[in-house]
């Protein structure tokens, strides 16, 4: 098993730090940072101050995977 970085700059690093109660910042592919929220049991958006539908985390997890395929 391997890895790829996705964006090695520190630009979201900087800008999405952690938040309490929450796990991440997570960066997924097209440059999305997402939030995981335990008790909720969903992800949650700081752009638009959303939690996102299973179905929309799982089209990112899709492309996240197909992005990794192609290395």
């Amino acid at each position: 098993m391997g890895y790829k970085v996705l964006d090695n700059s520190n630009e979201w690093r900087e800008k999405y730090q952690p938040r309490k109660g929450l796990e991440g910042p997570f960066l997924f592919a097209g440059g999305r940072v997402l939030y995981y929220d335990a008790k909720v049991g969903s992800y949650w958006d700081p752009r638009t101050d959303f939690y996102l539908e299973r179905d929309e985390v799982s089209y990112l997890h899709n492309e996240l995977v197909r992005i990794l395929e192609k290395s």
